[in-house]
């Protein structure tokens, strides 16, 4: 069995006596795409901002490449490699691509002038070996498509060595062709061993690109199962009912997507 890059255990997160989310178990691997599916309340955005470190959990252990870490700010979980691509991407509309992708984090000269022609040049190669295509690297963000946008997201966290990346509705508001290039796009993450989680509302997006899908509800996970071995309606019925198909097994051991 291989590694996790990461394993959740017993994750609780209480807000004013409710629970977000109560004993949570979940793996990310390598190489894959995990799925997060539930309705509105489910827990799918506690969960995240959990491993994200918007949210230190109640109870729980969280264990990066096999070692457990305390995950209370974001800063912590990037510096574990853990990197989250929200629906509004967070980029300054106003810069252009190697400015996005440097914010906050400029490569200066020796005599403390910014080092454009540095940041251009690893920009370019960073977007070359993960394959992501813009027509310029100096057109600004506000003029660029929603695939482009995400492909700016998606490169900025790869380039600060992320292991995990969480993309939170990556195709909302896109249309067919863009949705496809954003497809594209996380396949090519998990060719160079990245774990991607992807929460989406959009059951066959999820299908189109998940090894495996977790379903929650009311908090609690429902069941995980790999998209190879299960059907959208199987799934569907997970997220309605909030338990198992009939004949399938509860939730227990984490499924390794390469056994």
């Amino acid at each position: 069995m291989s590694q996790p890059l990461a394993e959740l255990r017993h994750i609780s997160k209480t807000f004013g006596g409710v629970h977000a989310i109560e004993d949570v178990d979940i793996d990310i691997f390598p190489g894959e795409v995990m799925g997060l599916l539930g309705h509105n309340g489910a827990g799918k955005s506690t969960l995240i901002k959990v491993l994200s470190g918007v949210y230190p959990p109640d109870h729980g252990e969280i264990r990066i490449a096999g070692q457990a870490v305390r995950i209370e700010t974001t800063r912590e979980a990037k510096a574990l490699g853990v990197e989250t691509i929200y629906q509004d991407l967070a980029l300054a509309e106003n810069l252009d691509a190697v400015a996005n992708l440097f914010l906050g984090r400029e490569r200066h000269t020796r005599f403390g002038f910014l080092d454009e022609e540095a940041m251009e040049h690893e920009t370019r190669i960073m977007l070359d070996r993960m394959k992501l295509r813009l027509p310029s690297l100096r057109t600004e963000v506000s003029r660029l498509s929603g695939g482009q946008r995400q492909a700016i997201a998606i490169g900025r966290a790869v380039y600060f060595d992320a292991k995990i990346i969480i993309m939170d509705e990556p195709t909302a508001a896109l249309g067919p062709e863009e949705t496809e290039k954003v497809g594209e796009l996380v396949r090519e993450l998990k060719t160079h061993g990245l774990g991607i989680v992807l929460i989406s509302h959009d059951i066959h997006d999820v299908f189109d690109l998940a090894d495996r899908v977790t379903v929650l509800s009311h908090g609690r996970v429902v069941g995980t199962v790999r998209t190879s071995d299960t059907t959208k309606d199987e799934v569907l019925s997970m997220i309605i009912l909030g338990r198992m198909p009939n004949g399938r097994d509860q939730p227990g051991t984490a499924i390794d997507p390469a056994s």
